[in-house]
């Protein structure tokens, strides 16, 4: 049986590059090293700032979300809230505040505890948040 399809000419294929071996796995990054004093309750305020609440758009200070700082050593312990117990944004709320405060010289460890008890409400929030918000 006679094909009427064209021939193509040998071509060799080109076989596609092996990949290199994995390099060998990176040592772990050395553990941050601070010999100065902790940070005080003012730094650790300021850091927490940089948390903005993803639904309002203003940071969790302003809002009113973080009821206490206690610094132990060169640990931090936080107690803050959400504007509701049921807040999607709560997650990623909380590992952003534990990731701003460890940044500081001086944290070794942020620990943050969600509480309920008070409940969050909008007497809470800064007259600037609230201004913002269009709560008056």
């Amino acid at each position: 049986m006679s094909s009427d399809l064209p021939t193509l000419p040998d071509v060799p294929c080109p076989v596609p590059a092996t990949p290199e071996p994995a390099a060998a796995a990176e040592a772990p990054a050395e553990p941050k090293t601070y010999d100065g004093p902790p940070p005080d309750e003012t730094a650790m305020i300021e850091a927490l700032k940089e948390v903005i609440d993803p639904e309002l758009m203003i940071n969790i200070v302003d809002l009113g979300l973080v009821y206490t700082i206690t610094l132990d050593e060169r640990q931090v312990h936080v107690d803050m809230t959400l504007t509701s117990p049921a807040c999607p944004a709560g997650p990623q709320i909380v590992q952003q505040s534990k990731m701003a405060l460890e940044r500081l010289g001086g944290i070794e460890k942020a620990n943050i505890r969600l509480v309920m008890s008070p409940p969050w409400s909008p007497a809470r929030m800064t007259d600037e948040a609230r201004d913002i918000l269009g709560i008056f």
